[in-house]
């Protein structure tokens, strides 16, 4: 077993203390953050065992926005047991049929489940947001500019950063929003569970979630970084919200603005990812994310952005960053 998918020390006494003593602790998965995951079996139960280290992650805000959407018939997993202080959930263990293998393995599944995907988001726009921080301008700039941090370096570009802030804060007033939503911030088909007879969609990966503007989940989902979404998909997806919710012209200027800064961040972090964290395979994404950022840069309320990436950023300089520096170490 690979040393960082060796359970915590303290997980067996968690695990006794909460009713599953003597329970086998298998590795699950680990992800881009400090969390990491694990399959509890004690005989026929299973369960999954979420470590959170303290202090580079806190599980609280994760139990919070669970215990939220559950409340509200939201397929997240229940919250059998936690040790918030030392980062140990417990939760209900979903299986492992995901969104991404279903619509990858059959092709008959691929608009039935997006449309199922879609239709989450459409429900969860009917509440008003959880009390959560906003998804506030000062937040997108942060994100954005984790490009100009770390892919620009990356592949030796020296690049105009106060332009950079400057253009994208002339596109910033599309996504102000008075009516937030509870934006789970990591909505993709790696993230959606096939739960009971695969007739809903079980929730993950939403710990970081934020009160903003309900484009962004959809773009989440509708511009993968992990796999590709089709155009003609992206499309029709768009309809359908737009038709259950009356959104007009507005909602597709602020979905492609998010689009654009959430692919600029996806390239950032996932280069740092590689340079910093030593996590080279996210590097191979970026091609794929590049490819929709550019797709966004050509909606016209865009423009702005587009003139400083075509300005900065010269097209066969658009990839894999780890290719493009020649560092294969």
């Amino acid at each position: 077993m690979a040393t960082d998918m060796i359970p915590p020390a303290h997980a067996p006494d968690f695990l006794a203390a909460n009713g599953w003593g003597g329970a086998q602790i298998l590795p699950l998965a680990g992800d881009a953050s400090f969390r990491r995951y694990f399959r509890v079996r004690d005989g026929a139960r299973c369960a999954v065992l979420m470590d959170a280290p303290p202090p580079h992650e806190d599980p609280r805000p994760f139990v919070a926005v669970a215990r939220w959407l559950a409340a509200r018939d939201f397929a997240a997993p229940a919250i059998l047991a936690a040790d918030e202080a030392r980062g140990l959930i417990l939760l209900e263990d979903f299986g492992d049929r995901r969104m991404r293998e279903a619509v990858d393995a059959d092709a008959a599944a691929l608009v039935p489940l997006y449309e199922a995907a879609v239709d989450v988001l459409i429900a969860l726009r009917r509440y008003p947001a959880e009390e959560l921080r906003p998804y506030d301008r000062a937040e997108l700039h942060r994100e954005a500019e984790v490009l100009t941090e770390w892919f620009c370096p990356a592949v030796g570009l020296s690049v105009d950063a106060a332009g950079y802030r400057a253009a994208w804060d002339t596109v910033f007033d599309r996504v102000a929003t008075d009516a937030p939503v509870t934006v789970l911030r990591d909505y993709h088909a790696e993230n959606l569970m096939l739960v009971g007879d695969g007739d809903r969609l079980g929730l993950l990966d939403f710990q970081d979630a934020l009160a903003g503007h309900p484009a962004y989940d959809l773009v989440s989902l509708l511009q993968d970084a992990r796999r590709d979404v089709e155009p003609a998909i992206e499309d029709a997806m768009l309809r359908r919200y737009r038709a259950a919710t009356g959104e007009g012209d507005a909602f597709l200027d602020a979905y492609h603005v998010l689009g654009a800064q959430r692919n600029a961040k996806i390239v950032g972090v996932f280069t740092r990812l590689w340079k910093r964290d030593g996590k080279p395979r996210y590097a191979g994404l970026c091609p794929r994310v590049w490819a929709y950022l550019e797709r966004d840069l050509t909606h016209p309320v865009l423009a702005p952005v587009a003139r400083w990436f075509d300005a900065n950023i010269p097209p066969e300089l658009r990839g894999d960053p780890l290719l493009l520096s020649g560092d294969r170490a």
